[in-house]
């Protein structure tokens, strides 16, 4: 990042979510997007690993990033394989987007994957992030499309 936007990204912090004010944090940022803003019915977007207790036995690492104390970006990834990480969830309220707030809580949550030795990570795009990903090194597995949550999304990697 440039001196500027170091001191513009000064505001916020990424936190790994280790409480439940947290996780509700992060909820209440997917819900705004998800739900509110792209009609997911909640029923589809929060799951059985959007809890403390299946954080511990799955190994789904959730994310929060603050603007000072203002939630505003959530995340989450998860073991897929043995040898490969799913992230999910990649959400940034509206009025926060292209400030490269996605970017840095996915840089995050990699650092973090490869601090496990862990160099795959897939995730399944809507096609209209498809760019915002590409810039930060994934790429298409196929051309193939498929609905989720009656969105149309790609599946993507990226090898670390």
């Amino acid at each position: 990042m440039s001196q500027s936007n170091d001191k513009e990204m000064s505001q916020y912090n990424i936190a790994r979510i280790q409480t439940e004010q947290e996780l509700s944090d992060a909820l209440a940022v997917r819900t705004a997007v998800f739900v509110q803003e792209q009609q997911v019915p909640i029923s589809l977007e929060v799951d059985e690993k959007d809890t403390l207790m299946e954080q511990e036995k799955t190994g789904c690492s959730h994310y929060v990033l603050y603007n000072k104390t203002t939630p505003v970006a959530a995340a989450r990834y998860y073991m897929y394989s043995e040898k490969t990480a799913k992230l999910q969830r990649i959400a940034v309220l509206k009025t926060y987007r292209g400030q490269g707030l996605g970017k840095a809580i996915i840089e995050q949550m990699e650092q973090h994957i490869q601090a496990k030795d862990i160099a795959h990570i897939i995730l399944d795009a809507q096609v209209t992030a498809v760019g915002f990903y590409e810039q930060l090194g994934y790429t298409k597995q196929s051309e193939q499309t498929f609905l989720d949550a009656g969105i149309v999304h790609v599946r993507m990697e990226k090898y670390l």
